[in-house]
């Protein structure tokens, strides 16, 4: 993501936490609120741009992934994770930010039963696809 474009979902997060503040109900803390806020407002911002530019890529997430994984495995586990779903990269994503699931439940706005089934399914899902693109990108 460039420079320009992390100012724009900035400006678009604080726009959107503006407009949103009088929906603040108090039931969570508001460091949550203000992420599920910021996330949704990614995410449909990742939307527009899909309909307008199919073949554009959404770009790459960052994330805390250990130091011990070598380069190409980072960027192989991004383009894994950028071919999901966005619920399940946003779990995926959380999940890797060292959130717990009841945190990701009231941040997605989902049960933290469907967020440990989700997370399970992914988990199975992005082994298979690491797998199967670690052999293919390594291949010359």
């Amino acid at each position: 993501m460039s420079p320009e474009d992390q100012k724009d979902a900035f400006q678009d997060i604080i726009l959107q936490l503006w407009k949103s503040f009088e929906t603040f109900r108090g039931e969570s803390e508001i460091s949550t609120w203000i992420y599920r806020v910021s996330l949704n407002t990614i995410l449909t911002k990742i939307k527009k741009e899909k309909r307008k530019i199919a073949t554009e890529s959404i770009g790459n997430s960052e994330l805390s992934v250990s130091t011990a994984m070598a380069d190409s495995d980072i960027e192989l586990l991004n383009i894994v994770i950028q071919s999901l779903k966005d619920l399940d990269k946003a779990i995926v994503i959380l999940y890797l930010e060292g959130y717990k699931n009841k945190e990701m439940a009231q941040i997605l706005n989902i049960t933290s039963t469907n967020v440990s089934t989700r997370l399970n399914r992914v988990r199975a899902e992005l082994k298979v696809k690491f797998k199967n693109q670690h052999y293919e990108f390594k291949q010359p």
